[in-house]
């Protein structure tokens, strides 16, 4: 049956109310969620009704029992996990991508669907400088967006080898060696675990987290000749914010036959904003990019990229044909060859509605702003008594520890002074562990973090530290959140060694 015209009406009405009265709100509400998720249980499930409710009811009761629950990402004071904020065109046309509700698999069917995610794609691939004919994905996240490029780069080295994994599988196969920057990201040694090549080598890393271009040109030497070898290299260290030396690391990677790809959940968008060009230098020349369009590029949850330079390998890799499927065999293919999956939203869509209202010019103020931020705070905090910036402030992340106030030397207030601003709710970032030590990140991936929000980080954390005092120091171990970080104000767990 056909639903008859006004019914959504209500629904939608009052959704828009709570969408408009939550993003109003966000200046002034505590950043962290004010309860926790045991107690929202209680109140949200429970044994399934008998009877249900009329569709604007059950809006507001999910308004009403969310909220407290509900941490403040759009925030610009919300500087935890590398989690982006909302672009205003972004989050409009996800709406109607939610209200026109196509599946975006196959290119004949959704015509509308296909033909912005392929211009979002062509727009992006110009922004970034990379090959204009690469095939594009858009995948959940930057972890599928790692999993899409390295199962192409898996085929295409196996391939030149002389196997065939997609008709031999992995039994038996000739060893794939991997290479990766002893500090890159764990969703990319999570990557392997799903692509069957097990745990990859680490190369050494500097102390900005770059990798080292003589450790990775001695790993390599000790790769036997014509080995099938994968080279994992990282735009955007996830502590320091640092990029590895691409154009060397290409270079050395590429003389020994190796696909190289580059991990950029946040960091790739670097290449849109032409002062980090001396930073970027020679990424366009590895063989695939992954990256999160919901971290820097501010679009809603959930969307990543994958970028392959040969679009044949990635088709290759995660296409699939069946009877039942509306095949495009000439033109650019069907997008359903280009991720892990057959049916999804056409989560293109917004990344094509946040480049068109920002325009070239915009995707760079976007990118410099964020950046022009980090180093604001990072200046904000040096005058902080005990705080210590730990790195250069390279991109979009600030690393800092704490000793005791007013610089009492030796005892390390890190973990103290992360609870002391959980506490506060001003802002919201998160912990880990970095060189061995306990570290509070400050990630700045909101559009809307602006001088007021850079000004409001700097006194949450003088508070925090003027709060916490001279009192003796706690070591604490504790639970991850996302992205391997600790939860500020929480105990904390290490992250295992790379």
């Amino acid at each position: 049956m056909s639903p008859r015209p006004g019914s959504y009406d209500p629904a939608l009405s009052r959704a828009a109310e709570h969408a408009r009265r939550w993003l109003d709100a966000l200046d002034a509400r505590p950043v962290p969620a004010q309860a926790a998720a045991d107690g929202l249980l209680a109140q949200v499930g429970g044994a399934l009704p008998e009877v249900g409710l009329p569709p604007d009811e059950v809006v507001d009761r999910l308004a009403d029992l969310a909220d407290p629950g509900l941490m403040a990402i759009g925030s610009g004071r919300f500087f935890g996990w590398v989690m982006g904020g909302v672009l205003p065109a972004a989050l409009a046309a996800d709406w109607l991508v939610s209200a026109w509700d196509q599946n975006a698999g196959m290119r004949p069917a959704t015509p509308a669907a296909a033909a912005l995610e392929e211009a979002a794609a062509g727009w992006l691939l110009d922004a970034l400088g990379l090959p204009a004919t690469a095939g594009v994905g858009f995948t959940t996240g930057a972890t599928m967006a790692n999993f899409t490029c390295l199962a192409a780069g898996r085929g295409r080295v196996l391939q030149a080898a002389g196997w065939d994994v997609h008709r031999d599988g992995l039994a038996g196969v000739p060893r794939v060696h991997v290479l990766v920057g002893a500090e890159r990201h764990d969703t990319v040694d999570l990557t392997l675990r799903y692509l069957g090549l097990g745990a990859p080598t680490p190369v050494a890393a500097d102390e900005q987290g770059r990798i080292r271009v003589d450790a990775l040109a001695a790993a390599l030497a000790e790769v036997p000749a014509g080995a099938p070898t994968l080279v994992c290299l990282q735009a955007g260290n996830v502590h320091s914010g640092a990029f590895d030396p691409f154009a060397d690391a290409v270079e050395v990677a590429h003389r020994h036959g190796a696909w190289v790809h580059v991990d950029g959940a946040f960091g790739l968008w670097a290449a849109a904003c032409p002062e980090f060009a001396d930073r970027i230098r020679g990424l366009a020349a590895a063989d695939s990019w992954a990256t999160d369009a919901h971290k820097t590029l501010n679009v809603p949850y959930d969307c990543g990229i994958a970028v392959v330079a040969d679009d044949l390998a990635l088709r290759a890799a995660l296409g699939v044909h069946a009877s039942y499927l509306v095949r495009e065999d000439a033109g650019p293919g069907n997008p359903y060859e280009r991720v892990p999956e057959l049916s999804r939203r056409a989560r293109g869509i917004p990344v094509w509605a946040a480049l068109r209202s920002l325009g070239r010019s915009g995707l760079v103020e976007l990118v410099s702003g964020l950046a022009a931020a980090a180093r604001s705070i990072a200046a904000g905090l040096g005058e902080v008594d005990g705080v210590e910036v730990l790195h250069e402030v390279a991109f979009t992340q600030v690393c800092f520890a704490v000793r005791g106030a007013g610089n009492t030397a030796g005892t390390d207030r890190t973990v103290e002074i992360g609870r002391a601003l959980a506490a506060d709710g001003g802002i919201l970032l998160s912990g880990s562990r970095w060189h061995e030590r306990d570290v509070l990140r400050i990630s700045v991936s909101n559009w809307s973090t602006g001088p007021d929000e850079v000004a409001a980080a700097v006194a949450a954390v003088r508070r925090a530290v003027g709060s916490v005092g001279g009192s003796p120091g706690v070591e604490a171990a504790g639970r991850s959140g996302p992205d391997g970080d600790r939860l500020v104000g929480q105990p904390v767990v290490e992250r295992r060694a790379l």
